[in-house]
């Protein structure tokens, strides 16, 4: 299963790495590829080329590789710490030096925007390496936090001192709500699953990207996706994807630690958790400013 998480969808974890890849057998004390529901493909089970569950049988029975050098839950909790307290790190120096009152607006606003550019081209060049590159997404990290401090900043200006800490409370409450329904199994994240994921994803970026075409060229809000009602319907479903990203990324998380991933790949799940929860952000940002902007 791959995530629809640009950092996870283009290969999944790296296989390069011999037996501490996805091609190896899973580590000690991980699921056999028999016992994994999504190792074999059957008239019931859809996952026939699974590549976390393939094996080398060429020389007998697989070996359970040494488990030094593999990814374990402490390698990403502690990678993805690092990566999010960048984002807030940049984004406090940036609220706190950055002013956003009329006279200094545009000149943070230029900056913010330079900033999000820089994060944009640094994450598409991370999705497009073969290994992760900690520097790579660390300056990331700064430069998407320069951004949002700005952003941020802005929206606790002019709509609302409370909606900073309202869009951080709700984000991690998705997150955690997220992360008890998954594993709860609640949420189940099969190829139905990230089929429908991944088609409303696509409509939903493509509807942003020409209400975004419309408000440049014919000003105001474009076709209205943005504001009122519409605009609050369109935060609603924006925050629900990221949900549903975040659950994508945890059964991607989930098969790298079962089936030995290398631990530099933590690095990449780290990036790939951030990545939603900024997207998450920002959409409960947006939904909250339309919703106290209306009071």
């Amino acid at each position: 299963m791959r995530s629809s998480n640009p950092v996870f969808s283009r290969r999944g974890f790296s296989r390069d790495n011999g037996t501490a890849g996805f091609n190896a057998a899973p580590q000690a004390g991980a699921p056999a590829a028999g016992a994994n529901p999504y190792a074999q493909g059957t008239a019931a089970n859809p996952y026939a080329t699974n590549p976390y569950a393939q094996q080398d049988t060429q020389y007998g029975a697989p070996q359970a590789p040494a488990r030094s050098g593999v990814m374990t839950i402490d390698d990403v909790v502690t990678r993805t710490a690092m990566t999010l307290g960048t984002v807030v790190l940049t984004a406090a120096l940036s609220w706190a030096l950055l002013p956003v009152d009329e006279a200094n607006l545009g000149k943070s606003y230029g900056i913010a925007i330079g900033a999000a550019l820089v994060a944009f081209v640094l994450a598409m060049v991370q999705a497009f390496k073969r290994k992760a590159s900690p520097a790579l997404i660390l300056a990331y990290a700064a430069f998407e936090g320069v951004f949002l401090g700005v952003i941020s900043s802005t929206v606790s200006t002019y709509i609302s001192p409370g909606t900073v800490m309202q869009a951080v409370m709700g984000t991690m409450c998705v997150f955690a709500g997220v992360l008890i329904a998954y594993k709860m199994r609640w949420i189940r994240v099969t190829r139905r699953f990230y089929g429908f994921v991944m088609a409303a994803a696509v409509g939903f970026v493509l509807l942003m990207m020409v209400n975004l075409l419309f408000s440049v060229f014919g000003g105001g809000d474009g076709l209205g996706f943005r504001s009122g009602g519409l605009g609050i319907l369109f935060g609603v479903i924006g925050i629900i994807l990221g949900a549903c990203f975040l659950a994508l990324d945890f059964k991607q998380v989930e098969d790298g630690i079962n089936f030995g991933a290398p631990r530099e790949e933590s690095w990449l799940a780290a990036f790939g958790l951030t990545l939603t929860l900024v997207w998450i952000y920002l959409e409960m940002l947006r939904l909250l400013s339309i919703l106290n902007g209306n009071d």
